[in-house]
């Protein structure tokens, strides 16, 4: 099982974080974590609940991840494994089908893919970088698992703003510029994720105009 002990930077202060995987014990508060992390318009049926949960830890524990901050549950992660061919280049999926919902029945414990089902960080400890430790762990996860890659759809939250004179691809291909900046696409550019492409109805999000961005790390181990 995963427990990694660092500091994080409140402005200049170091703060002690620690990272594992999480357990029931955890579930309040990690539900409390995403009503808060993903607030409406964001559709509540789409926050995790403890079936969900339950089957994160019963499934792939490996995969579940969360991170304390002097005590206190901050930020979590979640993730499955799913096989190449299922997520292959051109071969068109959902938030929903390639996670079953968030219930993570899809997964394939001999999947060579990391999938992200989730990331999210409490609001009032984003400015600690929480997000972005909570996915170099994962990138731990491939390397010891020996996968390929890690894999995930991210939203796209600042795309309505030019969907009316810009196509999906070629907004994603304007924040990998550096001509636009989405807080989502970016933040994980800085966590050394690669753009892969784009999905459409990838989920129901209505800034993202429902399109995912596809996003992977490959395992430097393995080529």
């Amino acid at each position: 099982m995963y427990h990694k002990e660092l500091y994080v930077f409140d402005g200049s202060h170091p703060v002690r974080a620690v990272i594992r995987n999480y357990e029931q014990p955890d579930f309040p508060g990690l539900i409390a974590i995403q009503q808060e992390s993903f607030p409406p318009p964001f559709p509540p049926e789409l926050w995790w609940n403890t079936e969900q949960l339950g089957n994160h830890v019963r499934l792939f524990p490996e995969g579940a991840l969360c991170i304390e901050v002097n005590g206190q549950i901050a930020g979590s992660m979640t993730s499955l494994l799913v096989s190449e061919d299922s997520v292959r280049p051109g071969h068109a999926h959902t938030w929903a089908e390639v996670t079953d919902s968030g219930y993570i029945r899809t997964h394939d414990p001999d999947g060579s893919t990391l999938y992200v089902a989730d990331i999210s960080v409490q609001p009032s400890y984003r400015k600690l970088g929480l997000g972005k430790w909570l996915m170099l762990s994962m990138y731990d996860i491939v390397v010891q698992l020996g996968l390929r890659r890690l894999l995930g759809g991210g939203r796209m939250p600042g795309y309505h703003l030019h969907e009316e004179h810009m196509t999906a691809e070629e907004y994603l291909d304007a924040v990998v510029s550096g001509k636009l900046r989405d807080p989502i696409i970016t933040f994980m550019l800085r966590c050394g994720r690669t753009p892969i492409g784009v999905a459409a109805n990838y989920l129901e999000d209505e800034e993202s105009c429902h399109y995912g961005a596809l996003m992977e790390w490959r395992n430097p181990f393995i080529r």
